[in-house]
């Protein structure tokens, strides 16, 4: 690699878009989704940049754009180019940067754009110049193409799922970059395997085995001599683009030890393919309701993992909450207590602040932008609490329906944390059941159930991956060829972002 000169002081920006687009899902994701930050607004989001600590102390920092969106549908092409637009006449008015640091997701789908994620990368190369050394981070349920490493000079992802790890993952990204700058040293060798598995998050948690190990393995391999960094990426099951598949990338100054560490990963990752699990014991919705009955752990939780919202769902299916209704067992206002979390409905949500805490509405909600598996849902039930002003619901009811405490949104919000419910006077560690749709449990709720069950249900970010319609990813990929022939897993040198990319 050629020499660099160290230095001191480097001037830094931030810039990127951030979103998990499920491809299988109706809905569509605008501008405003992403609420983007500029300029010094930006460096507010991370704490290790707070002014006086060390890494702020480091460098001088410059804020592009950077837009983070709750997960959804497919990002409009519009959207895109706006947003994209002005990250790069922003980067383009800045004085001379020594490295960039490249904040998102990586499962961002854009219409009529594959790899959106590396497009607006190569955009941003064309902006700042190919001397620029930039360091992504990521989700590790981002999608890692050839041309994103190779547009990327450090690159990295999380260690958890769920993501405990998700501001220390930045840390990470952010002092790899400030000590490659400082210290002068020659652009890391990248060695890069795509890995043919493609698998939902709901079994590949670091939670259990065998992603508990094989995530194990990886400060082992960055404690190599001559490794940076190593990272391990699940891949987004939920869209349907020829980059959707799990990938190793390893980074450091001695190329014989990062394509060894690459491939030692690869090969533990494709060697558990068939071992990954549901991270709960699964079954239908009934299925789980009659095992909640059936228990004596409360509270306790069941995931409506279809139209979860927080990977990609529209957030608006009914037919978990049908299913709930439905059952005898809670009809009875006296009947066992269950928490609904949630479905939007804006009309709905007029007419029970029209009426007041109190009164008794009939309403109808969901399923205005997925309705393939059931239709909008009526109910009839007493106002419980209304409350004003979240940043992603707007404004959020609660409705009384039997035994059913249902929480109704404006738009669409998920709900990770205690107080998303007592915020609106909900007791969910004194109810019998509370169904989220979520995946697998964040950690407040994951600590909060004494038992919990992942319900398999219908939606934009269906489980039973095979039933979705992939087309357009590389065949053949476990689990959708289960018979496959072992891959070639031999790491891949992928050359630094100046040189042209083969």
């Amino acid at each position: 690699m050629a020499d660099r000169s160290p230095v001191a002081r480097p001037v830094i920006a931030i810039a990127g878009l951030g979103i998990e687009s499920s491809t299988f899902s109706p809905a569509r994701t605008l501008a405003p989704a992403f609420h983007p930050q500029r300029g010094e607004q930006i460096l507010t989001r991370y704490p290790f940049l707070a002014p006086g600590t060390e890494l702020r102390e480091a460098a001088t920092w410059h804020g592009a754009l950077l837009g983070k969106a709750l997960p959804g549908g497919m990002v409009t092409a519009e959207a895109y180019a706006a947003l994209a637009d002005e990250l790069t006449d922003r980067l383009a008015a800045m004085p001379p940067l020594d490295g960039l640091w490249y904040d998102i997701h990586g499962a961002m789908t854009v219409e009529g754009i594959d790899d959106a994620e590396a497009l607006l990368l190569t955009r941003i190369r064309e902006v700042v110049g190919p001397d620029v050394v930039i360091s992504t981070s990521m989700d590790l349920h981002g999608n890692v193409s050839r041309e994103l490493v190779h547009q990327s000079d450090l690159i990295t992802c999380y260690r958890t799922a769920p993501h405990e790890d998700y501001l220390e993952t930045k840390q990470r990204a952010l002092r790899n970059l400030i000590d490659l700058l400082t210290s002068g040293a020659p652009l890391p060798v990248k060695a890069w395997i795509p890995v043919p598995v493609l698998l939902a998050g709901e079994q590949t948690s670091t939670r259990i085995e065998p992603a508990r190990g094989i995530y194990g393995a990886v400060p082992e391999v960055e404690a190599l001599d001559g490794v940076i960094d190593a990272a391990i990426w699940v891949g987004y099951a939920w869209a349907d683009e020829p980059r959707n598949h799990a990938a190793i990338v390893v980074t450091g100054q001695g190329e014989a030890a990062v394509k060894a560490g690459a491939e030692r990963l690869a090969k533990e990752f494709w060697d558990a393919r068939r071992d990954f699990a549901f991270v709960a014991p699964t079954g239908n919705v009934d299925q789980c309701l009659d095992q909640a009955l059936a228990s004596s752990a409360r509270p306790f939780f069941i995931s409506d993992s279809g139209d979860n919202p927080t990977a990609g769902g529209a957030g608006d299916v009914t037919w978990g909450l049908e299913q709930i209704l439905a059952r005898p067992e809670f009809k009875d206002p006296h009947g066992p207590s269950v928490i609904y979390a949630s479905v939007p409905g804006p009309e709905a949500i007029d007419t029970a602040i029209g009426a007041g805490v109190g009164a008794t509405v009939t309403v109808t909600a969901g399923a205005t932008v997925d309705d393939r598996h059931a239709g909008p849902i009526t109910m009839t039930g007493l106002v419980h609490a209304i409350r004003h002003g979240d940043r992603d619901a707007e404004t959020e009811v609660v409705l009384r329906v039997g035994s059913v405490h249902v929480i109704l949104t404006r738009l669409r919000k998920p709900y990770h944390h205690e107080h998303d419910f007592t915020d609106l006077g909900l007791a969910p560690r004194s109810a019998d059941i509370v169904v989220v749709k979520i995946g697998y449990l964040e950690p407040e709720l994951f600590a909060m159930a004494a038992d919990w069950r992942l319900a398999l249900t219908p939606g934009g970010v269906d489980q039973q991956l095979t039933r979705l319609g992939h087309h357009r990813i590389q065949r053949p990929m476990f689990p959708f060829d289960p018979d496959m022939a072992d891959p070639d897993l031999r790491a891949r040198v992928i050359p630094p972002s100046p040189a042209e990319l083969l």
